[in-house]
C-alpha cells in the first residue's frame, strides 16, 4: 500500500515536537540557572505546552489551534526572563505553523485578520520588554527584535497565501481539464449514436422503400410509404436530440477513435451485407494483403464504410447500386464507397444530385476520425454518383 503525503509527514512532525520540547526544556533550565523565578519558568512551560497542543490540534480546526498558539504567545509576552525574551522558546515556532496551516484553509480575509493578530502580539511582545528594559541595554535592539520578528510571521503568511492560491490555479486548471474531456466524451457519445443508430434506421427504410417500389398492391404500397416516412421523421429527431448532447465537432483528441464497441475490418462485410435488398446492390471488395492498422485507423475505415453506405440509402431512391472497396498499398489502405447515383434527381449532366437540406454531421465526424488516425477523406462527385475515399496508413507507413 502507498503511504499517503500525510502518513509520511507524521514521522517529521512527531520528531519535530520531540526536539522542540528538549530545546525548551534546556532553555528553561538555563534560564532557571541564571536568575529566572520559579513562577516564570512554570508560566513558560505551560505557554510551550499550549503551542505544541495547538500545532496538533491546527491540522484539522484550523481557527482553534490558532487561538490556542495566539494565547500561549501571549503567555510568554508577560514573561520577562533575565537574559532573553520568552517569545524566543524553541516551542514558539509552533505559532508561525499555525498561521500557515489557517492561511491556507480559511478565507483570504480571515487570515489577513490573523496576520494581524500576529503582528500586535509582536507589538506588545516588544512594549511589554521596553518596560523591563535594564538600562545597561540599548532599545534599539528590541526594535531589531519585533523587525525580525514580524518579517518572520509576514513572510510566513505571504508564503502560505501564494502556495494556496498556485493550489488553487492548479484546482481551476484541473477543473477546466475535466469539463474538457466531459464535453469531449459527450460529442464521441454523440458520434457514436449517430454512427450506430442512424445506419440501422436508415437501412431499415431503404428496405421498406424497395419493397414498396416492388410491390403491385397500392394500399401495401401506401402503407410502406408511410412506414418509410415514420422512419424518416424518426432519424430527423435522432439528430435534434443528439444535437443537445454538444457541438457537432471536437478537436481531435489524445487517444482518440477508441470505442466502447469492439469494431473490426472483419465487420465491414457483415455491415455491406446488411444493407442490400433487391433494390440496394451494396457489394464489398478487398484487394491486396491485409497490413497491420492501428486501432483507430481500423475504426476510421469501419466508420467510413459506415457512412458512406448510409448516406448513399438515405439519400438515393431505388434501385441504386454501392460498391466498397478496400484496397491495400505497401503504405497505406485506402477505402472507397462509390454509388451511381440511384434514381434520385439528377442534373441536366445526368449526374446525381443530393436531397436538399440532408447534409447531417456524420461525414465530420468521419472526417474527425480519419485526421486522428493520421489520413484523410475525400468526398467527389462522379459521373454518374458520390465517392467516399478515405486513406489510411498502415503501421509500417506511418
Amino acid at each position: 500500500m502507498t503511504a499517503t503525503p500525510r502518513q509520511d509527514a507524521r514521522p517529521v512532525t512527531v520528531t519535530a515536537h520531540g526536539v522542540l520540547a528538549v530545546l525548551t526544556v534546556l532553555a528553561l533550565a538555563g534560564n532557571r540557572y541564571h536568575g529566572a523565578a520559579g513562577w516564570q519558568v512554570f508560566a513558560a512551560a505551560g505557554a510551550a505546552v499550549l503551542l505544541h497542543g495547538a500545532a496538533v490540534v491546527s491540522r484539522r480546526r484550523p481557527w482553534p489551534g490558532y487561538a490556542t498558539a495566539a494565547l500561549g504567545m501571549l503567555v510568554l509576552a508577560t514573561i520577562s526572563f533575565p537574559s532573553w525574551s520568552a517569545i524566543l522558546l524553541p516551542s514558539a515556532l509552533w505559532f508561525p505553523v499555525t498561521l500557515w496551516r489557517l492561511t491556507g484553509l480559511v478565507p483570504v480575509r480571515f487570515s489577513v485578520a490573523a496576520l494581524a493578530v500576529a503582528v500586535l502580539g509582536i507589538v506588545l511582545t516588544e512594549l511589554v520588554a521596553w518596560d523591563r528594559l535594564p538600562s545597561e541595554i540599548p532599545g534599539w535592539t528590541l526594535v531589531v527584535e519585533g523587525g525580525l520578528l514580524t518579517l518572520v510571521v509576514g513572510g510566513v503568511w505571504g508564503a502560505a497565501l501564494l502556495l494556496r492560491r498556485r493550489r488553487e490555479a492548479d484546482r481551476r486548471a484541473e477543473s477546466g481539464r475535466l469539463a474538457a474531456a466531459v464535453a469531449d466524451e459527450r460529442a464521441s457519445i454523440r458520434r457514436d449514436l449517430h454512427d450506430v443508430i442512424a445506419h440501422t434506421v436508415t437501412v431499415m427504410v431503404a428496405r421498406i422503400e424497395a419493397a414498396a417500389v416492388t410491390t403491385t398492391d397500392p394500399a401495401t404500397r401506401r402503407e410502406l410509404g408511410d412506414i418509410a416516412e415514420a422512419g424518416r421523421d424518426a432519424h430527423q429527431g435522432l439528430r435534434a436530440m443528439l444535437a443537445t448532447l454538444g457541438p457537432a465537432t471536437t478537436a481531435p483528441r489524445a487517444g482518440a477513435g477508441r470505442d466502447r464497441v469492439p469494431i473490426s475490418l472483419d465487420a465491414i462485410a457483415d455491415l455491406v451485407a446488411s444493407a442490400a435488398s433487391p433494390l440496394h446492390a451494396v457489394t464489398f471488395a478487398e484487394v491486396g494483403p491485409r497490413r497491420p492498422l492501428s486501432l483507430s485507423a481500423e475504426v476510421a475505415a469501419f466508420r467510413t464504410v459506415q457512412e458512406g453506405v448510409t448516406n448513399a440509402l438515405r439519400h438515393l431512391g431505388p434501385p441504386v447500386e454501392v460498391t466498397v472497396q478496400l484496397r491495400w498499398g505497401p503504405a497505406g489502405l485506402e477505402v472507397e464507397v462509390r454509388d451511381d447515383g440511384g434514381s434520385a434527381l439528377r442534373a441536366p449532366g445526368g449526374s446525381a444530385l443530393r436531397a436538399p437540406g440532408s447534409r447531417g454531421t456524420g461525414l465530420l465526424g468521419v472526417g474527425e476520425r480519419v485526421r486522428a488516425a493520421g489520413g484523410t477523406l475525400s468526398v467527389t462527385q462522379g459521373d454518374d454518383g458520390w465517392v467516399l475515399r478515405a486513406l489510411l496508413p498502415t503501421k509500417e507507413g506511418a
